[in-house]
């Protein structure tokens, strides 16, 4: 597969619902064998099952925006444990999974699929020209 954005996200964006500086932008540790994207069709959180998002981050820091790229911050998802994530996906965090927007799906990169072992799991952002996804 490839990382993509999702299309749902991708229109929030547009339409100026998501603030990618100051809303609450986390990250989920996915288990891909309970969760198929589909990324014409799924908007929100509801859409990944509970039992496929092995860990959530706390909200994204360090987040800049030059030229449609995105950046932030390496995450760290502490003292993980469960099944193996071969995804890494981003949404916005409102508090209500109903109306968690999901912005980024990442299935490609350095050190994916992740084996949860109790320890910490650090996501390092890409240095390239694409950082965490370019708009």
């Amino acid at each position: 597969m490839a990382n993509s954005l999702y299309d749902h996200g991708r229109r929030k964006f547009l339409e100026g619902n998501i603030a990618w500086l100051t809303d609450d932008i986390r990250m989920i540790l996915v288990d891909t064998t309970l969760y198929t994207k589909n990324l014409a069709t799924h908007e929100f959180l509801t859409s990944i099952v509970a039992g496929a998002r092995v860990a959530v981050s706390s909200a994204l820091t360090g987040k800049t925006s030059t030229a449609g790229v995105a950046d932030c911050a390496d995450v760290t998802f502490t003292s993980v444990t469960g099944n193996p994530c071969a995804a890494v996906v981003i949404y916005k965090h409102t508090g209500v999974d109903s109306t968690s927007p999901l912005l980024g799906y990442i299935d490609t990169g350095t050190g994916l699929p992740i084996i949860p072992n109790g320890g910490n799991i650090v996501v390092q952002i890409s240095e390239g020209s694409a950082k965490l996804f370019k708009l």
